[in-house]
């Protein structure tokens, strides 16, 4: 007899988290469970009524927000000491976001690490982003035998720099297998996640093939005068201990118009990022004229980040 077993939860829509955690519970065994969601547990001990019963995302009303978002600002001063502005910036219409990184010409000074660490709102103390750097030998794309761990000067001969980060699959793995609907695609191809209705069981990091997805162990430490006080509710406010984040393709900037943070600090102009729906923008003529190639293309996840070489 197979010792197998599997969730049985309610169909996704009528679900709460109350019932979710019930079920993952049962799932993986007290022991198990219990450390899975300990940090989650700590701070759902500090949550008050309001956000405990605080609805889903797609559920709230525009009045609804607009409490939320106060409420979040509020806790940002209390907690942080920092005055911050959260809004909720939609997808435009007729907008598919893509990205391609040229291979050849990013050198891997890592700017683009730092810029989404400032931007995004992560841990100093763990010096957190949403972007790794690879450092790899030529003539292979095996990550066993790449590093992001690099201090000497670059770029080193003999090798190339592959970063990688969310690739806003169009069809995201991490999506159908979270239990609560916390995380989903958006008409803009960006897959977000609502951190106040995430219950940390991280199943999403674990199907996640590029390995894009990091977990809050705890509540993330910024000096007030480091916080990006422009924020969005969906991507970049500071998200709280026991919950998975992830890129987002900078929303709060690039649904207004602007570009990733990573790309305005790329000195070496590695980066491309536009709408592939648009025949005029860059993305599209890369994708037309290119030999473009993705990461682990045989899983069938469809990214929208691509890489190309001159």
């Amino acid at each position: 007899m197979s010792d197998e077993r599997t969730i049985s939860l309610p169909v996704l829509g009528q679900i709460d988290r109350r019932t979710a955690v019930k079920g993952i519970g049962a799932t993986l065994g007290l022991g198990a469970f219990g450390v899975a969601i300990s940090p989650l547990a700590r701070m759902r001990e500090q949550l008050s009524a309001e956000e405990l019963m605080q609805k889903h995302y797609k559920e709230l009303t525009p009045e609804d927000k607009e409490a939320v978002f106060a409420r979040l600002e509020r806790e940002a001063k209390d907690q942080y000491g920092a005055d911050v502005s959260i809004h909720d910036p939609q997808p435009i219409p007729g907008v598919r976001f893509g990205y391609a990184i040229n291979l050849s010409v990013c050198n891997g000074n890592g700017k683009c690490v730092e810029a989404c660490h400032k931007e995004n709102n992560h841990d100093r103390d763990t010096n957190q982003s949403y972007i790794r750097v690879f450092e790899m030998p030529k003539g292979t794309t095996d990550f066993e035998h790449g590093n992001t761990t690099y201090t000497h000067d670059v770029p080193r001969e003999g090798h190339y720099y592959l970063p990688v980060q969310c690739f806003q699959c169009e069809n995201p793995p991490c999506v159908d297998v979270c239990p609560v609907e916390a995380t989903w695609q958006e008409d803009d191809g960006i897959v977000v996640v609502d951190y106040n209705w995430c219950i940390g069981c991280r199943y999403c990091q674990a199907a996640c093939p590029y390995h894009a997805r990091r977990f809050n162990w705890k509540k993330p430490t910024i000096p007030a005068e480091e916080v990006n006080p422009d924020q969005g509710y969906l991507s970049n406010r500071v998200r709280p201990q026991g919950v998975v984040e992830k890129c987002h393709f900078c929303l709060h900037r690039t649904r207004e118009g602007r570009m990733p943070a990573c790309l305005e600090a790329c000195p070496t102009g590695a980066r491309i990022f536009g709408n592939m729906l648009d025949p005029d923008s860059e993305i599209r003529w890369v994708l037309k004229n290119k030999r473009v190639f993705v990461l682990k293309e045989e899983l069938g996840a469809r990214p929208t980040l691509f890489y190309f070489f001159d």
